[in-house]
């Protein structure tokens, strides 16, 4: 049985002229709420490292910590069980 492959090339000269994305400039707030949500899970990192809490309570304080600071480019962060 032989198959037949079709391939196609696209030629792109100019890139700019392709991508439909215009920047948006972060807001202040925006990044505090980044800064708050480092720092909450810095503390929530030192407990777990030090045997306060468990792996499962951790889990469950960077959702919250997540929906509490909602950091910029949450919606990419790997999701929590």
């Amino acid at each position: 049985m032989n198959q037949t492959e079709n391939k196609s090339v696209l030629k792109t000269t100019d890139i700019k002229s392709h991508l439909k994305i215009n920047p948006v400039p972060i807001t202040d707030m925006e990044i505090q709420r980044d800064y708050d949500y480092f720092n909450a899970q810095k503390t929530a990192k030192a407990l777990l490292n030090s045997g306060l809490i468990s792996l499962s309570e951790f889990n469950k304080l960077t959702l919250l910590n997540r929906q509490t600071f909602s950091p910029i480019n949450v919606e990419i962060m790997p999701k929590m069980t």
